[in-house]
């Protein structure tokens, strides 16, 4: 029998009071008689309407009824079939407006918990199975892919099961990308990461690190000299954007790519770390999207008093409603409707303080969105000594400006069609490289669709 229950199995997880002073992960995952509990609310629909919001496509109805089974390996089975990096999605995805957001059962009450049973079944793999997946048969292809992102990644991963020889060349000294930089380890712990990645190397999958595609190798010699059929770039994006504003040059202004880069790959957080990070104690971090919360939640586990300033309201927030819930939670104050228009220095060049201006919504722009306009006569001052840009960020011009015949859109993102094929032969793209910064499922699903292409090609039936 189904159970009918109108609510999610809830998420056991750290209290707010002693999780925002301490980096292990929020969230602690499901028992074994949770899932079986929230697999059975599934109602094993027909046309699966929860398939079709997944970008890599996971026959979730199917390994949703193995869990119910007490089956958890061979749930895992089914949905590694679709995704190389189930223990991450399962943490990070936008459920809620994706397979979540298609689930029947959200009509009347709250929909499956797709992404927490996911991770249940991920994890228990990882915890009870080490035999090492069979490597494919090699099929005398070789492919370079530039990025070990989730697009990257999972681009390698899907041409490695067909027999692929795949190298992975990765820019900074520890593979994963955005996995590892960006989000913070007590969302996606890093040790969850290396695991996906070292099941892909046992795929087959060579991976070098500190390979600056551009610099250290160019896309040509991969291709002219070292004998790549084919190269997928899912290289990120990682420039970031700042406003343009008075001060934002004094000392103690970071990006969110720098701050989180500090901590989450440097362990700055860690008494005596190599990279140190500031341990302020009033901090503002500009912006509403995800990276906005996970440099918010990081500077509170540092001591700070956190405000977040969004210049629109929490109706509009970009970030996930389960990311905005916790830092609330934490005791970050949203400063919304908000945005700063000069930040303040001391004497010896360190931020002070941030004037903003009060905004109001008005008519829509070209997003859907109503415009935020300011309120004259509304400025006022916060009392900082840190401020963190969060604003988003845009490829790195690098790999075109080395690469012939690669065009790129005029902000920035790689030129690629529907299957991922660049302007230049043989080379395809995906990923925030193509779309600017997005979500790591949408990334993985680019490198999907990409590796789909790539075998294609190669094995001369497109």
């Amino acid at each position: 029998m189904p159970n009918m229950s109108l609510k999610k199995n809830p998420m056991p997880s750290q209290e707010p009071d002693v999780r925002n002073k301490n980096f292990g992960e929020v969230a602690l995952g499901y028992t074994k008689e949770q899932a079986i509990d929230e697999a059975t609310r599934c109602l094993n629909c027909k046309n699966r309407p929860c398939v079709g919001g997944c970008p890599v496509k996971i026959y979730i109805p199917d390994f949703i009824a193995k869990v119910a089974a007490g089956e958890f390996e061979e749930a895992y089975q089914i949905i590694s079939k679709s995704s190389s990096l189930p223990a991450v999605c399962g943490r990070v995805c936008p459920q809620e407006t994706q397979c979540e957001g298609k689930c029947v059962r959200g009509i009347k009450g709250e929909p499956v918990a797709i992404g927490r049973l996911e991770r249940f079944v991920a994890d228990y793999h990882n915890q009870n199975v080490s035999a090492k997946p069979p490597r494919p048969a090699p099929n005398g292809h070789k492919v370079a892919v530039i990025g070990s992102g989730p697009s990257g990644l999972t681009c390698a991963g899907d041409l490695a099961k067909k027999g692929y020889a795949v190298t992975v060349f990765e820019a900074l000294h520890l593979a994963g990308g955005v996995l590892v930089y960006g989000i913070p380890e007590f969302r996606l712990p890093k040790a969850i990461v290396q695991k996906e990645i070292d099941t892909l190397r046992d795929l087959g999958v060579e991976i070098k690190t500190n390979m600056v595609v551009g610099k250290t190798v160019s896309i040509d010699e991969l291709m002219e000299e070292e004998g790549f059929e084919a190269v997928f770039i899912g290289s990120g994006a990682g420039l970031p954007k700042f406003m343009n504003i008075p001060g934002e040059n004094l000392k103690g202004v970071y990006s969110a790519n720098e701050f989180l880069t500090r901590i989450n790959l440097m362990k700055a957080y860690i008494d005596g770390s190599d990279t140190p990070i500031q341990h302020a104690k009033k901090v503002a971090v500009v912006g509403g999207g995800n990276v906005a919360m996970d440099a918010a939640r990081c500077a509170k586990r540092l001591g700070a008093d956190v405000y977040i300033v969004y210049r629109r309201s929490m109706n509009e927030l970009p970030a996930r409603k389960e990311e905005v819930e916790h830092a609330e939670e934490e005791g970050i104050i949203f400063k919304t409707l908000c945005n700063p228009i000069e930040i303040y220095g001391d004497e010896s060049g360190a931020v002070s303080g941030m004037k903003c201006i009060e905004m109001e919504l008005g008519e829509p722009d070209a997003s859907g969105r109503r415009r935020p306009v300011e309120k004259p006569g509304s400025e006022f001052t916060l009392d900082l000594d840190c401020v963190i840009m969060a604003l988003g960020t845009s490829p790195n011009p690098l790999i075109k400006s080395t690469t012939e015949g690669l065009e790129t859109e005029k902000w920035g993102g790689i030129i690629a069609d529907e299957d991922g094929l660049t302007t230049r032969e043989n080379v395809y793209a995906g990923g925030d490289a193509v779309t600017g910064a997005a979500t790591v499922i949408l990334a993985m699903g680019a490198g999907k669709t990409a590796a789909e292409a790539i075998d294609k090609k190669l094995n001369g039936t497109n």
